[in-house]
């Protein structure tokens, strides 16, 4: 069970389908990106990689990410895609932390990737460069037949200790995953193409497997990330086109203006942060019936909910507004749960924790049995959300009991903000919320007790955690609520900052 086997098929069968295309220009067709796949894989090998062994790719969205990601499996490695607007020292920490041998990297983050790079890693190879070019000058390798339980994608994923986590997703993780986007989520077949506007190292990168199940091509958009009048030009050339998008890049894409109705967006799957009702509406207004939502996380990658075009369509059911405000049903490739602080499952409308169980879901995080432990209860995924469901099984998400924020489609987690805030001499505390905005889901507040200035406080978060994680605002106070414990108390904060 070896993802890379729909490409050989794909190379066989429709080896002259579009496989990979940089805006409206086909770069690769089905035959010859099985074919590179082949030889990567095979050089992979000649450089000393064994079975199993982690490849890494910290990379902007490229052609390239394709025949990569795929060498990588063919050859039986497993692929690190690491989000290239992280920091340097966070994008040091996951190379540390997975032992990648090798790391494929975008040319403009080369001077970042080595100086940050570990002893432990071998190889830095730089897309488009002569060494990059001599992997694919070999002959060709037999794709390696792996194990189902076999790691295929080690995703970093932040938790409470804002330490990234590396959730391990199987081939059949991702196999489950596929087979659940044609059954529920947008079923799709050789003639159909999706756009690869957001990042290619998460969500959007792992909807690649099921559109090269079906033999469909992947197009890349020119400026290599989001641009509504490039996603509309897209769907304009390319019939049949769909994409993921975080709710705040749909938001965008329903504001901007363009002189053609978008009529090839054959479907928007949107995630990764709340998306309001109003906002919704207004897209399907815009679009027309081709939205779909997915709720998921990096432990069931794409896989937990899924609220389908025809209900989000459908204006006429009685409950439809409170269908769109859901995240949908359960996806077919999982079950889903509400459990109490009690472990008990409560009636209809009662909130809880939301529970997934099945082959979608990792298996465990690379390196930390103590986080596996406490995340993976008897077979079940605690995934830390707060959620309930009506009777007719939609689930609503309350709250995010890990307190993450989600801003732009990207998560932020406070404690991580919290310690860089906390290194400089003259900020007592500090704690850091989401606060809703319009654009972007979410922004960073930080609640701080503190001489420091803003200038002072944003030259320190740029120096150990990433641009999009910085706070937007800063409030000075001369206390933080606390309980009799002594802990900060959060929902206090929101409160006081929603007022």
């Amino acid at each position: 069970m070896n993802l890379a086997l729909w490409l050989e098929r794909a190379g066989k069968t429709f080896p002259d389908n579009p496989a990979v295309a940089l805006g409206e220009k086909v770069i690769q067709r089905y035959g010859e990106l099985s074919y590179r796949a082949a030889q990567l894989a095979g050089s992979l090998k000649y450089l000393g990689l064994k079975v199993g062994d982690r490849v890494a790719i910290c990379s902007k969205n490229r052609p390239e990410y394709v025949e990569v990601i795929y060498g990588v499996w063919w050859g039986a490695f497993a692929a690190v895609p690491t989000n290239a607007k992280l920091h340097g020292a966070e994008i040091s920490y996951i190379l540390q932390n997975s032992g990648a041998k090798v790391c494929f990297v975008d040319p403009g983050m080369e001077s970042l990737i080595s100086q940050h790079a570990p002893n432990s890693m071998e190889h830095l190879l730089v897309f488009g460069s002569a060494e990059y070019k001599k992997l694919f000058s070999n002959k060709t390798t037999p794709i390696r037949h792996t194990n189902p339980k076999d790691l295929a994608w080690l995703f970093y994923t932040s938790g409470t200790t804002g330490r990234p986590k590396g959730a391990m997703l199987p081939h059949r993780s991702l196999y489950t995953m596929a087979l659940a986007y044609h059954s529920d989520i947008n079923p799709s077949n050789s003639d159909n193409a999706i756009i690869h506007a957001a990042p290619m190292s998460h969500g959007s990168g792992i909807y690649m497997i099921p559109h090269v199940l079906a033999a469909a091509c992947n197009i890349i958009p020119e400026s290599g990330g989001f641009d509504p009048h490039e996603i509309f030009q897209l769907s304009d050339a390319w019939p049949n086109t769909s994409m993921f998008a975080a709710p705040t890049m749909v938001n965008r894409m329903t504001n901007c203006p363009a002189s053609t109705p978008q009529q090839g967006l054959h479907a928007i799957i949107y995630g990764g942060g709340p998306m309001y009702v109003e906002d919704a509406r207004a897209a399907l207004c815009r679009f027309g019936p081709c939205l779909v939502q997915i709720y998921g996380q990096g432990e069931s990658p794409m896989t937990i909910t899924v609220c389908n075009r025809q209900t989000i369509a459908d204006k006429n059911h009685p409950h439809w507004l409170q269908r769109l405000a859901s995240v949908g049903v359960a996806n077919s490739a999982v079950e889903v749960r509400i459990e109490d602080i009690d472990g008990v499952s409560p009636m209809a409308g009662d909130a809880g924790e939301i529970l997934v169980r099945g082959d979608a879901i990792m298996q465990g995080y690379w390196n930390n049995p103590e986080a596996t432990a406490e995340t993976l209860q008897d077979g079940w995924l605690h995934t830390g959300d707060i959620g309930s469901f009506d009777e007719a099984g939609f689930l609503t998400l309350k709250d995010r009991a890990k307190d993450v924020i989600i801003s732009g489609g990207s998560n932020i987690y406070p404690r991580e903000v919290e310690e860089v805030l906390l290194k400089h001499q003259d900020v007592r505390e500090a704690s850091v919320i989401g606060r809703p905005d319009p654009d972007w889901g979410e922004v960073v507040v930080a609640y701080i007790v503190a001489k420091a200035s803003e200038s002072e406080l944003d030259e320190l978060c740029l120096k150990h955690i990433a641009r999009f994680k910085r706070p937007r605002f800063y409030i000075y106070v001369d206390e933080l609520p606390k309980n009799n414990y002594g802990k900060i108390v959060k929902t206090e904060l929101r409160e006081v900052d929603r007022n």
